[in-house]
């Protein structure tokens, strides 16, 4: 394995932990408005994206042809983390994940409409395989669990869809800190009206907790950013998935919360099709 690809998967599994992390934080800051929670995850970001441009001496640039899809990129991202943090508030840590980590299935169906990439039959399966597993996790039928289960699926819809943006804008020149600060600035404009609306007084340890969150998620996102600088996705993508697993251990660390029978045949399957297409991706290449 080359050296590069280590240092690729070394970053993803930071960025899994990062994002495995935000969602404890998000649980243990308690029962605040979710508005009022990603309006702090992403103040957070914002301030991480504004140090890196700065760093970089990257200017804050976006061609005309690339805004329609950094506002998408934008507004559907924004959307999804909401679905994700009321998810993370009403499902067990790992179901709540892995119902997110969907998403690169429905990148696969977004980008036939948004980059006219037409996926090939072997997607086609995997995407069917991959929504059997998340019908395991959801069990339709429960009544509210059910519920709590498909804005769970909803962001994970969300993210691919926000992903198959990001890579739109980049195919346009957008740096990656640009498409972030974009994002997280449009999500604080956009929520700060409904937090506002609905704002709890917070104690110290809850805005502490609220603030770690958004460092999580910006360490997520650094992760990401840095691992698919050292290696292309077809090598690396697929350990993201080990974000699963430390959900899990997470979630029973700090919530002892132990998902059930047919949760871990979802898993199963929707890490089992990852890892397939993983090695089938790469075999072809």
């Amino acid at each position: 394995m080359k050296g590069n690809t280590v240092k690729g998967i070394c970053f993803i599994v930071l960025a899994a932990a990062g994002f495995s992390l935000m969602s404890v934080f998000v649980r243990l800051a308690g029962p605040l408005p979710v508005m009022q929670k990603v309006f702090f995850r992403n103040l957070v970001a914002a301030l991480v994206a504004i140090l890196l441009l700065r760093r970089a001496k990257e200017p804050f640039s976006i061609g005309k042809g690339n805004r329609m899809a950094v506002f998408l990129r934008s507004f559907i991202g924004m959307l999804g983390v909401i679905a994700n943090f009321w998810a993370i508030d009403h499902l067990p840590i790992a179901d709540s994940t892995m119902l997110n980590k969907m998403s690169p299935f429905f990148a696969i169906l977004m980008s036939l409409f948004i980059l006219r990439e037409k996926p090939v039959k072997r997607d086609w399966f995997c995407l069917a395989v991959a929504l059997t597993g998340a019908i395991l996790v959801i069990k339709p039928g429960l009544g509210l669990a059910s519920v709590s289960a498909l804005v769970g699926l909803f962001g994970g819809f969300c993210a691919g869809t926000a992903y198959t943006f990001v890579r739109k804008a980049g195919q346009g020149g957008v740096k990656g800190p640009v498409i972030i600060l974009s994002f997280s600035i449009f999500s604080c404009v956009t929520v700060l009206p409904f937090m506002l609306a609905q704002y709890e007084s917070m104690g110290v340890r809850q805005l502490a907790f609220l603030l770690l969150s958004g460092c999580a998620a910006a360490l997520g996102q650094l992760g990401i950013t840095m691992a698919y600088t050292y290696a292309p996705a077809k090598e690396i993508s697929v350990y993201d998935y080990i974000q699963v697993v430390f959900a899990a251990l997470l979630g029973f660390l700090f919530f002892e919360e132990l998902p059930d029978v047919f949760s871990v045949l979802g898993y199963l399957l929707i890490i089992g099709t990852a890892i397939y297409r993983f090695l089938a991706s790469k075999k072809t290449a």
